[in-house]
């Protein structure tokens, strides 16, 4: 009911023609990827890590619990470092829990809201519709600090904080110290609106919830978590929401637990297995081998020695984990397409070929069994307790005290030094959609994405409406009346 336009719609991807379509083998840098058979892309794959004496293993935070689990355990198996890709996100605010994880039940019911940095109106609609459900039914005070007017601010916030472009570092500091006359200067606010803020949190009954944007610096994160437990009283529960970017980005930080920078693994291993695709394919140059689990030929794929075709969502079953730590099934809709296979399964089996066991039970429930056994905030989980979606299951992450942080408050402080006295204010309102429906490797196999992205345009001959009109009195309205609508009549066209 509350999906939003992508969820509904971009899944055109799932049986596109551009899905690889059985495994690929380059026999030699530089050459081209021939297509093969399963035995031989696991043969030739697993004599080459077994051969290589370091190997790195990269998750995408997009891949199930299970198969990323199902990674960091080959990686364990073989003497090897693991990391999260595209981990630039709220690890950070995980790591320094000092109040529960806010559900979305929470949000919606929430006495006060304060977001700092993020937009999830464009990166996590659900919790965004919460939000506004919160403050128009449920009267929630919400309060935006942000370095652009962004449009949940416009439409829905008590307080809107705009802060400098480049300044969110010395927000943390205040936020979690006192806002000093010279952090107020560097931040481009009045004292009066920290006053306000600090007034409303502690004037709070109820609720108060603390969302953390993905953009915030990793000490930026570690500051605001760490303050939230000392907000809390006997009248008002502090919660905190950090706003992971990706579908199981809280997954993948619970299935593999202290791991690495992608780009330190990647300099430290000389082979590479890597399930889903990078942002930065810069890393994989020079490295003696690369395997890729994939659905479509991304630039990753042009750096590997093989390529595995990885089914979707809708062709697996198993499990990820959303903001709210709510663990959530996906179950198996179609058979996977051409000669794809789950990402845990694919792991699973070049481990076997290299002698190792990394899935004993060669099942998606038989994988999570395990995994819950060995992650303390799942323990006890299994398959039938996530069977009731209208009551999901919320996994416990550990609430942490309140730690000294005196090398990350250093290191904030010495770049709020740096920031100008007089900084620069973003006035621009973004565009709506202007992430939501940006064109990426899956989105962009959808052909109406593709005029989402560059403000669906309209033809100059499109009529308001094409059906007969209907005057008050019952008499057809004259045609003439109606005005073609082109594209000027959009703002941004063409606009990313």
């Amino acid at each position: 009911e509350f999906l939003d336009v992508k969820a509904r719609f971009a899944h055109e991807f799932i049986g596109h023609d551009d899905r690889i379509k059985t495994p690929m083998i380059r026999y030699s840098k530089g050459g081209k990827l021939i297509p093969t058979t399963w035995d031989a892309a696991i043969k030739f794959t697993a004599e080459k890590l077994a051969a290589t004496d370091s190997v790195g293993v990269i998750a995408s935070p997009r891949l199930t619990n299970e198969s990323i689990f199902t990674l960091r355990k080959f990686a364990e198996a073989v003497g090897g470092k693991y990391a999260i890709a595209e981990r630039a996100d709220v690890s950070s605010a995980f790591a320094n829990l000092t109040a529960p994880l806010a559900t979305h039940n929470d949000i919606r019911r929430a006495a006060t809201i304060i977001l700092i940095g993020g937009e999830p109106e464009e990166e996590q609609t659900f919790t965004a519709k919460q939000v506004r459900q919160a403050v128009r039914n449920g009267g929630a005070k919400f309060v935006v600090v942000n370095e652009r007017p962004i449009n949940l601010a416009r439409q829905s916030a008590t307080q809107f904080i705009h802060i400098n472009e480049g300044s969110y570092d010395g927000f943390a500091l205040g936020f979690a110290g006192k806002f000093k006359k010279d952090v107020l200067g560097k931040l481009g606010i009045d004292k009066a609106e920290t006053e306000s803020l600090a007034t409303l949190i502690g004037e709070t009954q109820g609720d108060l919830i603390i969302m953390i944007g993905s953009d915030l610096s990793p000490e930026a994160q570690a500051v605001i978590a760490n303050a939230a437990a000392g907000m809390s009283s006997k009248e008002r529960r502090v919660l905190l929401h950090p706003l992971a970017r990706y579908n199981n980005s809280v997954g993948a930080l619970d299935m593999m637990p202290g791991s690495k920078a992608v780009q330190d693994v990647a300099k430290k291993s000389d082979a590479l297995l890597i399930g889903g695709s990078l942002q930065d394919v810069g890393i994989l140059a020079g490295k003696a081998f690369v395997a890729v689990q994939e659905l479509f030929l991304t630039e990753t794929c042009e750096h590997a020695d093989v390529v595995f075709p990885a089914a979707s969502f809708a062709e697996v079953d198993g499990t990820y984990t959303n903001n709210a730590g709510n663990v959530q099934r996906v179950r198996k809709a179609i058979e996977p397409l051409n000669q794809s296979k789950p990402d845990w399964m694919i792991t699973a089996t070049i481990a076997r070929e290299m002698g190792n066991s990394v899935a004993a039970d060669l099942s998606p429930s038989g994988i999570f069994r395990t995994l819950a056994d060995e992650t303390p905030a799942y323990n006890g989980l299994h398959y039938p307790s996530l069977k009731d979606e209208s009551n999901p299951v919320q996994v416990k992450h550990e609430i942490r005290a309140k730690a000294d942080l005196s090398t990350e408050t250093a290191l904030l402080e010495k770049r709020l030094e740096t920031m100008p006295n007089e900084g620069t204010k973003n006035n621009d309102t973004p565009r709506i959609g202007h992430k939501l429906h940006r064109l990426t490797t899956m989105t962009s196999k959808t052909p109406q994405f593709h005029l989402l992205a560059n403000g669906n345009p309209k033809p100059e001959n499109l009529l308001v409406s094409p059906l007969v009109q209907i005057e008050w009195n019952g008499n057809k309205k004259d045609m003439a009346d109606a005005a073609a609508v082109g594209v000027g009549d959009r703002t941004n066209p063409g606009g990313r």
